[in-house]
């Protein structure tokens, strides 16, 4: 099921809020936009992993809250993960 841009931001806005227990309402947006990852990891390589060296249309969502960032990224199905900044790789079109 593909989910919209908007629908995105709000599934990661209420998996931060979760993770970190405070109110959605706190979480500010930083970024959002749809972007290409360079393979199927979607910007997100786990170690000793492999994938599909091809491109992938996807999601990239930086939310703050706290003075701290945090962000999300997604292919064009599926939730949005939160990505551990040593694994954050950047997107093709930037």
């Amino acid at each position: 099921m593909e989910f919209s841009l908007k629908e995105r931001i709000e599934q990661a806005r209420q998996d931060l809020a979760a993770r970190l227990g405070v109110p959605a309402a706190e979480i500010q947006v930083v970024e959002a936009r749809a972007v290409t990852w360079p393979d199927s990891s979607l910007g997100c390589p786990e170690p000793g992993r492999m994938y599909l060296q091809v491109l992938t249309p996807g999601f990239r969502i930086v939310l703050e809250t706290g003075g701290k960032r945090y962000t999300y990224h997604a292919g064009r199905e599926g939730s949005p993960f939160l990505c551990p900044p040593d694994r954050t790789r950047e997107p093709v079109d930037e």
